[in-house]
């Protein structure tokens, strides 16, 4: 079992960065890729970044590719989306989630609850 909580989300103005936090529960912390995805209004949700369970591969979707960044600390249980140059477009529920691979395949065995962000413009 793994629990996520993500952290970090909050108002921000256009041209501007965030930094979210996914915290992770369970000892299989460092055997699971982890991925970011954002759900807007309306909107389904989607794939925004993934990071292999070493940290060694990353991906990124074309919509945010050169602005976000991923990360993880896998002494600290935790994965970071670092967010520079942010749209209004941007705005939407971001969400953590542990992948049941250790490179990233879209397999989603856990989510966490989701933190907003807003940019305004």
């Amino acid at each position: 079992q793994v629990q996520l909580v993500e952290s970090g989300g909050g108002l921000v103005q256009a041209g501007g960065s965030l930094r979210l936090s996914c915290a992770a529960s369970g000892r299989t912390f460092s055997r699971n890729a982890m991925g970011w995805f954002r759900q807007a209004p309306g909107k389904e949700r989607e794939f925004i970044a993934a990071i292999s369970a070493s940290g060694g591969s990353t991906y990124f979707a074309d919509s945010v590719k050169g602005r976000f960044t991923i990360s993880r600390d896998n002494a600290k249980n935790t994965v970071y989306l670092q967010m520079n140059s942010l749209k209004p477009d941007d705005t939407a529920v971001y969400y953590c989630a542990a992948d049941r691979s250790s490179h990233y395949q879209g397999a989603i065995d856990y989510w966490g609850q989701g933190t907003q962000v807003t940019v305004s413009s």
